[in-house]
């Protein structure tokens, strides 16, 4: 008997430790909007499991300033290994997120294998350089073996349109104000994400949607990319919810290291 109970309480343990690393997608449960019942700042009493949105020393996004930034080059170049595979499309009302169906690659931060899972985009753009925030952030979120989670974020401001996107804009359109199991796009490359600098922010926070998981890799390109105005606005139309835009409040650093990797040029 005891031994059942241990055996039914790890199960259960397991259970909820997959589900907390897990964004959620019911956007009925909370809000951007400031001034609701189920805004940012409330989003950590809304669920018990949602505490670490409150209670959490590690959360993001943040401000990456300059005066934290600490510059190494030990980090190495970001190494992406990725393909294309087949992928869906879903408006889950907060945001619109592609995810890949088969193996779309990976990336490897410290040794670690981190294999792509799924993209979505923020406006505006959740983190800050030096305090100012951009028009759009897209964010490739990556899991390991043992369901550590490490994400990719890419900064846009307006100008040229972004050329991944565009690729993907009618099948975006075609899933305005719905909220419904997700579309089949066919295959889509993620090497076709552009990312066009070696020089990158890294840091350890957390999503930045209930449950708030922490000890999330971030890894924050520092190049800022463009995107057209109409592509930032058929994402922002495209959901359903009632904020004017997606991103959360930045959260304080605390005493976390912000590193930029920056490599060593030859004399």
């Amino acid at each position: 008997m005891k031994l059942l109970l241990c055996t039914t309480f790890l199960v259960l343990a397991l259970h909820v430790g997959l589900t907390i690393s897990e964004e959620v997608e019911d956007e009925s449960e909370f809000s951007y909007d400031a001034g609701s019942e189920r805004g940012p700042a409330r989003w950590g009493q809304l669920r018990m499991e949602w505490g670490m949105c409150r209670n959490g020393s590690m959360q993001s996004p943040i401000n990456l300033s300059s005066e934290r930034v600490q510059v190494v080059a030990h980090l190495g170049r970001l190494k992406r290994c990725y393909k294309a595979s087949n992928a869906t499309l879903k408006n889950r009302g907060h945001d619109i997120m592609l995810r890949w169906e088969g193996g779309a690659g990976s990336i490897y931060v410290k040794g670690t294998q981190y294999l792509l899972q799924q993209c979505h985009w923020h406006s505006p753009s959740e983190h800050a350089i030096n305090g100012r925030r951009f028009d759009l952030e897209l964010h490739m979120v990556h899991e390991s073996a043992e369901g550590k989670v490490a994400v990719v974020g890419v900064m846009y401001k307006l100008g040229r349109p972004d050329t991944f996107l565009s690729t993907i804009m009618n099948h975006i359109e075609g899933i305005t104000d719905t909220h419904e199991v997700e579309r089949a796009i066919g295959m889509v490359n993620p090497k076709h994400i552009k990312i066009g600098s070696r020089k990158y922010y890294r840091y350890v926070g957390s999503l930045t949607v209930p449950p708030c998981t922490e000890n999330v890799i971030w890894t924050i390109v520092q190049k800022v990319r463009t995107v057209a105005r109409e592509q930032v606005k058929l994402l922002r139309e495209a959901v359903r919810d009632d904020a004017e835009f997606n991103a959360r409040p930045l959260q304080p650093i605390n005493t976390r290291s912000v590193q930029l990797f920056r490599p060593i040029k030859c004399e």
